[in-house]
Order: C-alpha cells, then sequence, then structure tokens
C-alpha cells in the first residue's frame, strides 16, 4: 500500500490552471504526492501557459489533456481533488467515491487574458506565479496532515 497523496487538479478544459498546478506538484511534491489533472470539458494545451512553464524549467509541450469525467468512470481514487477554476464551474465536478477531501482554489483562466501579446504572457506568468506558490504553501500544510486516507482504500462492500 503507497502511502502518498493522490491528488487531482480540475478547471474548465484542462489547457492551464489545472496542468500548471500538476506540473508544480511533480515538482514540489517529491514522494509524498501523486499528482493527475483532466478538465470538465477537454481542450488543447493554452501556448502561452507552455511558453511561461516553459520559462521556467517545465515542459509541458505535447502534453495531453483529459476529461475528468473519464477519470471518475473509470474508477480512479483520490484523496483531494482540487479545482482551480471559479466557483461556478467547480460545482459541476463530479463526486469522486470515497473519502475525497474537495478544496477550491480559484486562479483567473489565462484564455480570456486580453491586450498584447506580451500582456498576455505578463497575465499568464502572474498566473504561474500564484500556482506555484499555493502548491509550495499546500505541500507544506498537507505535510503536517496525519488524518490524509489513502486512496487506495475502498468500502468492502462494494
Amino acid at each position: 500500500m503507497t502511502n502518498k497523496h493522490k491528488i487531482l487538479f480540475v478547471c474548465i478544459h484542462n489547457s492551464a490552471r489545472s496542468q500548471m498546478a500538476e506540473a508544480f506538484l511533480k515538482r514540489y511534491g517529491g514522494e509524498a504526492f501523486e499528482a493527475e489533472s483532466a478538465g470538465l470539458e477537454p481542450g488543447t494545451l493554452n501556448p502561452n501557459v507552455v511558453k511561461v512553464m516553459q520559462e521556467i524549467g517545465i515542459d509541458l509541450a505535447g502534453k495531453p489533456t483529459q476529461g475528468v469525467f473519464d477519470l471518475f468512470q473509470q474508477g480512479r481514487l483520490y484523496n483531494a481533488v482540487i479545482t482551480v477554476c471559479d466557483k461556478e464551474a467547480a460545482e459541476r465536478c463530479p463526486i469522486f467515491p470515497g473519502m475525497v477531501k474537495r478544496i477550491p482554489w480559484s486562479f483567473k483562466d489565462p484564455s480570456s487574458f486580453t491586450g498584447s501579446p506580451e500582456e498576455i504572457l505578463q497575465q499568464t506568468r502572474q498566473v504561474r506565479d500564484e500556482i506555484e506558490q499555493q502548491i509550495k504553501t499546500f505541500v507544506q500544510d498537507a505535510s503536517q496532515i496525519s488524518y490524509w486516507i489513502p486512496a487506495t482504500e475502498t468500502n468492502p462492500s462494494h
């Protein structure tokens, strides 16, 4: 049995915020975490997100997007599902089986940014940096939590 905290990050298209959060948890979470990301309506990776992540040494180019409902139907289990989109979209996420902690985080959607290409990149960098800081805090706080329920535990009545 693994002691890893299995975390799923969810946003609308799995094209920006959830991908960044997954990448940062993989970078900072060490052996204590297993991270995945998915979207309510999977799209294609945001090229500005790929660019700003490459600036800090994380390569998302060619990474596929995936649907949260596909993971749900596969019976995937998580210790926590973290929504990184606005509240309205977060409420559309499925309820995962088992003891799942639902954590709402809210970040601006890079696909909605306007302005010159450089202004859009700067706004995307700001979201990237906010997500990175949130992940660092999450990892630090989670290391103090002794009540995480292993996602591999299932209800024996099923």
